[in-house]
């Protein structure tokens, strides 16, 4: 599919703008991935803005705006069909997860509030999880409790924990459509509401699976880093290279110009420069202040990835 084949026009939106950015369990099958873009590129009055997908992570990433209405509607309508699509016993990647649809966030833009972004967001988790028996857990300002309000934490143990995880009455999910609760084939689905995020990858210039997760673990806020960042080190073994994956939750606190250059230090103290780095999804046109998109190596960066450059 052309990228040029995804946009759409939403002219006659209302005021209220909220971005959906769904994150499936396949990035492996361009004929999956495309059949689910699809799906939200015919859905009435939603703007498709990016999509990507990556075999190592075996994950693909869509983002696409509109009113809340339509915003709510592409979005069962993309994860109806990656629900009938993705088998989770037949997935493995790097990056975590513990579902199909493994994570719906939605963000508030243009004249939306949080409290829009967070009406949505538990409305599509009702119809979603009971049409497709999928479990549902609520987290960032959508949460229902306190201890779910970080992804991470849901995430923690991932799908080949799951059924044990959701035995403990603990970490029992906000929806649970079936008496049996797990759902060996779709897992369960995080569904939540934010600002907006940065999602942020820098490849290194060698294969050092170690000194990539070394550099994470220093700039990680859990590893006594840096404030709303989080990162793990993998190997992108199809390019036999080492990544810092990273998302940056608050990029007016943590900006990306000060982890970029945190990670290139830290890499050149062990004599290894950044190959380049790549933005999943789009970025707000603030977090580029202060830096370029050449001073960060960004790959394939232009104006459409600016969020604010589609309303």
């Amino acid at each position: 599919m052309h990228r040029a084949s995804l946009k759409k026009d939403i002219s006659g939106l209302d005021m209220k703008i909220i971005e959906c950015i769904p994150n499936f369990s396949e990035g492996k099958n361009p004929e999956t991935v495309e059949s689910i873009v699809d799906s939200a590129v015919r859905t009435k009055g939603v703007k498709v803005l990016d999509f990507s997908m990556d075999r190592d992570h075996n994950r693909s990433v869509l983002t696409f705006i509109g009113s809340p209405e339509a915003t709510l509607r592409g979005a069962i309508a993309v994860c109806d069909r990656a629900a009938d699509l993705i088998d989770m016993r037949k997935h493995s990647g790097v990056h975590p997860r513990i579902g199909a649809v493994d994570v719906v966030p939605f963000v508030p833009l243009e004249g939306a509030d949080m409290s829009d972004a967070v009406e949505t967001a538990h409305r599509f988790g009702h119809i979603f999880g009971r049409k497709n028996n999928v479990p549902i857990y609520f987290y960032g300002e959508a949460a229902l409790d306190q201890e779910r309000e970080k992804l991470a934490d849901i995430r923690r143990g991932q799908y080949e924990s799951l059924r044990d995880k959701m035995s403990d009455p603990a970490w029992a999910p906000d929806i649970s459509p079936d008496e049996s609760g797990f759902n060996p084939r779709l897992g369960a689905t995080a569904v939540g509401a934010r600002k907006p995020l940065i999602a942020f990858n820098i490849n290194l210039n060698s294969d050092d699976i170690a000194l990539a997760r070394d550099i994470a673990r220093s700039i990680r806020y859990s590893g006594g880093g840096f404030k709303h960042v989080q990162a793990i080190g993998i190997l992108l073994e199809s390019r036999n290279i080492a990544q810092v994956s990273m998302n940056l939750t608050d990029y007016e606190t943590t900006s990306i110009r000060t982890v970029f250059d945190a990670v290139k230090r830290k890499a050149g103290r062990h004599g290894t420069d950044i190959l380049e780095s790549e933005l999943i999804g789009l970025i707000p046109k603030a977090a580029l202040e202060g830096t370029t998109a050449d001073h960060l190596k960004l790959l394939d960066f232009s104006e459409e990835k600016i969020i604010e450059s589609h309303y």
